[in-house]
């Protein structure tokens, strides 16, 4: 069990296993007591841990990295790599350079790679910082030579190749152009040949086997640089593809990598509301902005806590994919009214009165609430809904 500040009050340290130890170091509060939180986010960093070996599994042959760019899928990107990394994750990859300076502040021997590639003129910041950068334009390739040739290095990049998908990447005539260029590729080192894929969460989708077939075509001509093009959900659903390092993403946090398969993953974050008031509300009556619900019998609503300035969309509550719910006192409870800024109502008349309280905690997200169902109802994706999870809840780590 772990004392208010984070420590556990039964092991000595060295006893903790790695797990417990990073939820440990990050069990911190923006507030002493919880209850003063509007809302509680609770992070299980063993359920992360799993999900990552999960997927490494799959591959014994290959090198599991992670993907904790925009702040690990909102849930905190130094504790989220501090467990893998002692679990053994040792490849991480974010977006942006300034994310990738505050991961090797914590974990310095972590090869980091920068997807978004090098900024015009920044090829000495991921020098400094011992960055990685994802070389994604010829004039990144130019650039990155240019830099070491200056200074007589040879550092590492990733080349990015676009195979279909036509966002970042080299076209594969400049891929083919590179790998003929001797003059470029004798000034700095590609450690990685990497592509993207745009339909890997629909296994069936044509496009899966043109893109593979392509970076295939272009890996031949790079034997000797290891290649990456398995996301969350190619990991999982061929784990007979031979390349060299799996790159997952949205299957850590525990959202289905898949948009018509169920979930392998195991839940890690669980959102909990606070219950304001619970309010008695006359047939007839209408309840929040609008007057968009009236109810139809007398009813019990209970205001909670959340609203979307902490990112619970508005959407969630108009019944596109409804209906829409959150789970209290072991039953579902659906929201009702449009959801404002700090608040949201829900019926519990349903729940008997001596049960539910002010003060009770009420899951917005978690094992009952999956990621995936909250995005239905908003009309979004499980990815836009963690990242979107505001700074006001106190984030909890836990390892259980």
């Amino acid at each position: 069990m772990l004392d208010r500040k984070g420590r556990d009050a039964t092991l000595p340290t060295s006893a903790v296993p790695p797990v417990e130890r990073a939820a440990a170091a990050w069990q911190t509060l923006p507030t002493e007591d919880p209850a003063l939180a509007g809302g509680i986010l609770d992070i299980n960093l063993k359920a992360l841990v799993e999900n990552w070996r999960q997927i490494r599994d799959l591959h014994p042959n290959a090198r599991t990295s992670a993907v904790v760019k925009a702040n690990a899928y909102g849930l905190g990107m130094i504790p989220v790599a501090e467990a893998l990394w002692a679990e053994g994750c040792r490849t991480f990859f974010v977006a942006l350079p300034h994310e990738g300076e505050e991961l090797k502040k914590h974990l310095p021997r972590a090869e980091v790679f920068v997807l978004a590639g090098v900024p015009r003129g920044e090829a000495g910041y991921f020098h400094e910082h011992g960055l990685t950068p994802v070389l994604n334009t010829w004039e990144e390739v130019e650039e990155w030579t240019a830099y070491n040739a200056a200074r007589e290095l040879r550092l590492p990049a990733a080349v990015h190749v676009d195979t279909g998908m036509n966002r970042l990447g080299l076209s594969p005539g400049e891929a083919r152009r590179l790998s003929g260029h001797d003059n470029l590729l004798r000034n700095f080192r590609p450690c990685l040949l990497m592509s993207h894929l745009a339909c890997a969460d629909t296994p069936g989708h044509e496009m899966n086997g043109r893109q593979k077939a392509l970076f295939d075509e272009i890996r031949a001509l790079f034997p000797s640089v290891p290649t990456s093009l398995a996301n969350s959900a190619a990991a999982i659903a061929w784990p007979n593809w031979e390349y060299d390092l799996l790159r997952p993403g949205i299957a850590l946090y525990g959202g289905n990598p898949f948009s018509e398969r169920s979930n392998p993953m195991r839940a890690v974050a669980t959102l909990y509301a606070t219950v304001l008031q619970v309010r008695e509300v006359r047939r007839g009556e209408s309840v929040g902005y609008g007057a968009t619900w009236t109810a139809k019998d007398d009813s019990r609503i209970a205001i909670i806590g959340v609203g979307y300035a902490d990112g619970l969309f508005r959407r969630v509550a108009e019944g596109v994919a409804g209906p829409a719910h959150v789970f209290v006192a072991g039953q579902f409870a659906p929201y009702v009214g449009r959801i404002s800024m700090d608040l949201a109502a829900v019926d519990v008349s349903a729940i008997a009165p001596d049960v539910l309280e002010r003060g009770m905690r009420v899951e917005v997200m978690g094992p009952h609430v999956s990621v995936d169902e909250l995005a239905c109802w908003a009309g979004t994706i499980a990815y836009e809904i963690l990242t979107s999870l505001g700074p006001r809840f106190t984030r909890l780590y836990t390892s259980s």
